[in-house]
């Protein structure tokens, strides 16, 4: 057993080596971040003060801790599209478990009798349903998964089906990771961003949204009329309930960015975490 004496110096070695390698992260990340400001379409579009600093102190204080980041953005603002390259620089490291992936969208209600009733998506619309607000989404089940995996158990995701609107609850098996990542329209809604440690709003211009979402909805039997109608309800309900979340985030991504360029930047990101036994 350590005296008092050489449990203090232990201690102090301690902390002053924890220090030493959260000034080198943190100085490692900013270099990235200057590099990343100098392009014409920077990743990186807005950081909060204390981004960097924490992300380091967690990392090298808290090793064995879960990193839960939450990205949203509106519909087809390209969430998925930089989470998927993210998981890319992930998957570079041969270790296992180190990320899990949970989707919003996978949380969707099941809405398949009301589809059926109804007899098509547009009359569904004309009902006043709507796809785009918090209550057609089960954000509830949605956070107990997360706080789930964040104390290290596994769960069981739904799926749904965008095209029947049926949601299976015997879905996907995810298990506890040192990254988790979840993506959606609602993961950093009110009731849920409490539990996150990183908060990330992904921005994209309206017209380019506009382009990506109709040629989305298409795929997923929404044309005519009914694209149409649902398109009106995803820009007004985004203007309530997702774009505030632009000012509480802790970091503003690009949605313009290419696919290699994300993994390019999250690459190096996770190389330097890395050199710590990330």
């Amino acid at each position: 057993m350590l005296k008092d004496f050489e449990l203090t110096s232990y201690n102090y070695y301690s902390n002053r080596r924890d220090m030493e390698i959260i000034s080198n992260i943190v100085d490692s990340l900013k270099k990235i971040l200057e590099e990343d400001s100098k392009q014409e379409q920077p990743l990186f579009l807005k950081i909060s003060d204390n981004l960097i600093l924490n992300i380091a102190r967690k990392v090298v204080q808290e090793k064995k801790q879960t990193f839960l980041i939450g990205i949203t953005g509106e519909s087809a603002s390209g969430k998925t599209v930089f989470v998927d390259n993210t998981i890319k620089a992930c998957i570079k490291d041969k270790n296992q478990g180190i990320y899990t992936v949970i989707r919003c969208d996978d949380y969707y209600k099941d809405t398949s009798k009301e589809l059926r009733e109804a007899g098509s998506y547009e009359a569904l619309f004309k009902t006043g349903f709507s796809f785009d607000t918090p209550d057609v989404i089960d954000l509830n089940l949605m956070k107990n998964h997360l706080t789930a995996l964040k104390e290290g158990l596994t769960i069981k995701s739904p799926r749904y089906n965008f095209v029947t609107c049926e949601s299976d609850p015997d879905g996907d098996e995810k298990k506890p990771a040192k990254v988790i990542l979840t993506e959606g329209l609602y993961v950093l809604n009110e009731d849920v961003r409490d539990i996150m440690d990183v908060k990330v709003y992904v921005f994209t211009p309206l017209e380019v949204i506009k382009e990506r979402w109709y040629k989305r909805a298409a795929e997923r039997g929404k044309t005519g009329e009914a694209a149409d109608m649902q398109f009106a309800d995803v820009n007004k309900t985004a203007q309530k309930y997702i774009r505030p979340a632009y000012q509480i985030s802790d970091a503003v991504i690009n949605g313009l960015v290419s696919q290699e360029y994300i993994q390019e930047i999250t690459d190096k990101i996770f190389h330097t975490l890395k050199n710590i036994e990330f």
